[in-house]
């Protein structure tokens, strides 16, 4: 384990990719503990010019993350949902706001928080047993960690409206269909196939690769007229980066580019 690693978050760090494993058997339910953990990890990353892409899963073969551990709010404390609330958010939004590209390997079950954290990152990758749903509505909550936000982004109103309103848990067969995750693999193989993806990451220049995903998410916030003149500053603005000359450099002298991330 890297020096990354925390009592919830098992970090190995693979080339320039960061491997974080959820650790809090049985279910990996989140904790305030772990969230902070994980926005800190986060911002660490953000920090490190190695790391170019991070890949989530969860410890064992039964759960990616079973979410909240509902524990927390027996007692119905409103400061305490206030807290946690808060943590949610400051750690998936921080998630969400990743330089690099993250990939979720969803290797089991992934309820409430443990599947917003997949809907945090860029890409999400399922193997064939897992299983996907947003039950707080069952139990009297909702989703707080941008849930019903960035799942319809995801899979548009009727399919959330589906998952939260009326409590359908999705096999990863039908959340390929509806678009809820990229790519369905055999049981096992998640966190190798994120590995791959994250390989192909390291292909691109990682400048090019935080403007781009940058670009990309304006449009939940910004009308395309708005963006498109974003994007073309972006495109000028790469040309005070080392990268850009590197990366046209490389292409004219027909050899791989040395990034770095600069």
């Amino acid at each position: 384990m890297s020096e990354y690693s925390s009592q919830y978050l098992k970090v190995e760090v693979v080339d320039h990719t960061a491997v974080v494993t959820f650790n809090n058997p049985p279910a990996h339910t989140w904790t305030a503990q772990s969230l902070t953990d994980l926005r800190d990890l986060v911002l660490a990353l953000n920090e490190d010019k190695n790391i170019y892409a991070l890949v989530l899963t969860g410890d064992g073969e039964k759960f990616f993350s079973a979410g909240a551990d509902l524990n927390v709010f027996a007692d119905g404390d409103k400061q305490v949902a206030a807290q946690m609330s808060n943590i949610f958010g400051q750690a998936f939004e921080t998630l969400s706001d990743f330089r690099g590209v993250s990939i979720s390997a969803i290797n089991g079950y992934a309820m409430g928080g443990g599947l917003e954290v997949a809907l945090a990152c860029d890409i999400r990758i399922a193997e064939a047993h897992a299983v996907m749903a947003l039950p707080e509505a069952t139990v009297g909550l909702l989703p707080c960690a941008g849930g019903t936000q960035n799942l319809a982004l995801l899979v548009g109103e009727g399919w959330t409206k589906r998952m939260i309103l009326c409590g359908e848990r999705l096999n990863a067969e039908k959340a390929l269909l509806i678009n809820l995750v990229e790519e369905v693999v055999a049981q096992g193989e998640g966190k190798a196939s994120a590995l791959a993806l994250a390989e192909k990451v390291a292909k691109q220049s990682p400048v090019a690769v935080t403007a781009c995903k940058q670009l990309i998410q304006k449009n939940r916030v910004m009308p395309i007229n708005q963006a498109l003149v974003h994007e073309r500053q972006a495109f000028v603005d790469l040309f005070d980066s080392h990268d850009q000359k590197e990366g046209v450099q490389a292409f004219l002298e027909k050899r791989k580019p040395v990034w770095r991330n600069k």
